[in-house]
């Protein structure tokens, strides 16, 4: 559909139609953050939730070694479906409450209809806990696939015997959803830094070289994209160590942590401040390609669509 027929329908059914445009960028920027990311996503949960690593490096080296080139795209198929669903989500619900900020803004003052900071934040955090539904069962399951035993010792033959396994041990919402309240926590803050500084940057650069956003070139898009997703993990990391440890914790008399508060607790005991940066050396290098590759698919795309 040519750019002038979306425009034409987004102003006859009153804008739902920009949310399907924004839906589908996001969609398209989650396949491209799966496949460039899933190889690093291994290596940070296997460092997360595991000792028998000394570094990123020797991780990867093992991996190969032991279970083949193949394994670092163990449990792809979940994220493929679902992060695309999860960065569909991020992206509509990211710009809906962009819109919502703007048209109170321009209420208050019609010469300034644009966001503040804060509201990128806060716009940023409500499409991270927007996407916790979402995402809190999908990085379950990605995350039981990655950490289990290869070979033999396999607990589970793929994403559905785990769902299936998963739900039989607590039930659907304590199995599937455990870790719920850490990956809301993470995804808030996360999503809040992510916009955040992308946003930031855009303006930044729209500013000084006086131009309109869709002029900024896919280079510094992709630029300002790994940035901001630097400063996602930067920002949210400990959150994600403690969800992995409760994500591949065992069940019943196997269960180390009783909750968020409880990991949070043994993992500083055991560990000290260090255990909550475990894999962050990977988790940096995978979030630059990854995050640039987000951005710039969505732009592009969001471009196109008009």
């Amino acid at each position: 559909m040519e750019p002038q027929a979306w425009e034409d329908l987004e102003r006859a059914d009153g804008g739902a139609l920009r949310t399907v445009k924004d839906l589908s960028a996001g969609a398209a920027g989650g396949i491209a953050q799966v496949l460039l990311g899933q190889p690093f996503d291994i290596i940070k949960v296997r460092l997360q939730t595991s000792n028998q690593y000394s570094s990123a490096l020797d991780a990867a080296t093992k991996i190969l070694k032991n279970e083949g080139p193949l394994a670092f795209y163990k449990g792809t198929l979940t994220p493929l479906i679902g992060i695309g669903a999860c960065v569909s989500v991020q992206f509509g619900a990211f710009h809906e409450a962009r819109r919502r900020f703007e048209e109170a803004n321009a209420k208050k003052d019609p010469s300034k209809p644009g966001l503040s900071y804060s509201q990128y934040y806060a716009a940023g955090a409500f499409a991270g806990v927007t996407n916790s539904v979402l995402s809190g069962p999908i990085e379950h399951i990605r995350i039981r696939l990655q950490a289990q035993p290869h070979g033999a010792g396999r607990l589970y033959s793929g994403p559905l015997d785990c769902v299936r396994k998963l739900s039989a041990h607590e039930g659907v919402l304590k199995g599937l959803f455990r870790g719920q309240v850490v990956t809301v926590l993470r995804e808030a803050q996360a999503y809040g830094v992510w916009f955040l500084t992308f946003e930031y940057l855009m303006n930044l650069d729209a500013k000084r070289n006086n131009v309109n956003r869709e002029e900024i070139s896919s280079i510094r898009v992709a630029t300002y994209g790994g940035l901001a997703g630097e400063g996602l993990w930067l920002a949210s990391y400990p959150f994600d160590v403690v969800k992995s440890k409760m994500q591949t914790d065992g069940f019943g008399a196997h269960q180390k942590f009783s909750s968020m508060t409880d990991c949070f607790k043994k993992t500083f005991a055991a560990e000290g401040l260090g255990g909550f940066w475990k894999g962050i050396g990977p988790t940096l290098l995978r979030a630059m390609p990854v995050s640039a590759g987000t951005f710039a698919v969505v732009e592009l795309a969001m471009r196109a669509l008009g």
